[in-house]
């Protein structure tokens, strides 16, 4: 079992920057992998970012590409989505979630799941 708990929401202007914390307990693995989702209401969660516990290898959705940053921090159990140059279309609950499958890139291998902090953009 993994547990994570998600925290750094809230609500920002156009242009500003926020930073996510999800901090992970339980048994991670080397191969274990931590993404980042968000959700609008009626839609499909999407998979922003991704990476690798061990060796640090990321995945970015082009959507968020250049503009997201993920990172990890493994004395603190911790991973960071770095959001800068936020735009309304940004607000959404964001989630961070752990799989350990291959396959960090495909959002529907992901396991455990936190329980989501809203990140509201105003224009």
């Amino acid at each position: 079992q993994v547990q994570l708990v998600e925290s750094g929401g809230g609500l920002v202007q156009a242009g500003d920057s926020l930073r996510l914390s999800c901090v992970i307990s339980g048994r991670i693995f080397s191969g274990t992998a931590i993404g980042w989702f968000r959700q609008v209401p009626g839609k499909d969660r999407d998979l922003l970012a991704a990476i690798r516990w061990s060796g640090g290898g990321t995945y970015y959705a082009d959507s968020v590409k250049g503009r997201f940053t993920i990172s990890r921090d493994n004395a603190k159990n911790t991973v960071l989505l770095q959001m800068n140059v936020l735009r309304p279309e940004d607000t959404a609950v964001y989630y961070c979630a752990a799989t350990n499958s291959l396959q960090a890139d495909n959002r529907r291998v992901y396991d455990y799941w936190g329980q989501g902090t809203q990140v509201t953009v105003s224009s």
